[in-house]
């Protein structure tokens, strides 16, 4: 939820008059500037402490989970593999994974909490079983811990980039090459709070992308990260050019409901129990694989 104030008020710190003029605790109101929620005049603030005049105008988004209860939701779950240690889930376009501001049900974590009892709690309520995230608008595969031994394992797997994952996206234009990297800083963008940019005080960010399919007026690549920041692969994309197919967000076409065509394909690990290789991989599906269906049959280069 994104609101705007407009300032009455001159020479007073950003959390005390954020504190005051709305129904959040200044100790919220502060997390939420720490975090990059709040705007002053078009232009993000992270300091409380930030002093304010007259006429300013505030821009700000709740953006963090505040300590509520949610409850198990009956959701259908592709579990791809499951054992007493862990699961890889293959999710689908369109799911939160888990409960934020104004999304408190109806998300991977209620399903996971239906699907069983045993998850971890290492990141906290909202985020039992989580190792790692996707969009909401991006399909595919996912590790869930459901031991805080094991999650804390696989968190340091990625860490350390023993974990290898490989998506799969449809990009507007056709790519002039074959294979890139893409070696660029991340930061939340300055402007929108939804949005993340390339920005010399962002953290490193590197994409690597070999082109599957050319089309006519499309690409369909195939893309590792050897960073894990937010919207990466979105972020990147959209800064060279070649924007995903169907983003709401970096995108500046039309699109769909169904989101980015944007999937998790294959996952590879050292199960950090047993010892064992796991690789699992995963087709497109959904709107993605009906409109590249069509794209080969029509329109393949």
């Amino acid at each position: 939820m994104e609101m705007k104030i407009k300032v009455d008020q001159n020479d007073i710190r950003l959390d005390k008059f954020l504190g005051t003029n709305t129904e959040f605790s200044r100790e919220y109101i502060s997390k939420l500037i720490e975090n990059e929620f709040v705007m002053v005049n078009g232009k993000v603030v992270t300091k409380s402490a930030y002093k304010i005049k007259v006429d300013d105008e505030i821009e700000f988004e709740d953006g963090l989970v505040q300590e509520d209860t949610f409850e198990a939701e009956d959701i259908p779950l592709d579990v791809v593999y499951e054992d007493e240690y862990l699961m890889i889930i293959n999710k689908p376009s369109g799911i939160v994974v888990h409960p934020g501001a104004g999304n408190k049900n109806h998300t991977l974590v209620n399903a996971l909490k239906y699907h069983t009892d045993n998850l971890s709690d290492v990141s906290g309520e909202f985020r039992t079983g989580i190792v790692h995230r996707l969009d909401k608008d991006t399909s595919g595969l996912m590790l869930v811990a459901k031991t805080n031994k094991v999650h804390e394992l696989l968190s340091d797997d990625f860490k350390h980039k023993r974990v290898k994952r490989e998506y799969l996206a449809l990009i507007n234009g056709v790519f002039p090459s074959n294979k890139a990297k893409i070696d660029a800083p991340i930061g939340r963008s300055k402007t929108d709070f939804r949005k993340m940019e390339v920005c010399k005080d962002g953290k490193q960010a590197v994409t690597n992308l070999v082109v599957e399919k050319k089309y006519k007026n499309y690409t369909l690549v195939r893309l590792s990260l050897e960073t894990g920041r937010t919207h990466q692969i979105r972020c990147h994309l959209a800064y060279i050019g070649y924007p995903v197919y169907n983003d709401p967000v970096y995108s500046k076409n039309v699109c769909t409901s169904y989101g980015q065509f944007l999937h998790s394909t294959s996952i590879d690990f050292i199960h950090p129990i047993t010892k064992k290789e796991i690789h699992y991989e995963c087709p497109i599906n959904g709107e993605f694989k009906e409109f590249v269906d069509k794209l080969d049959k029509e329109s393949l280069l």
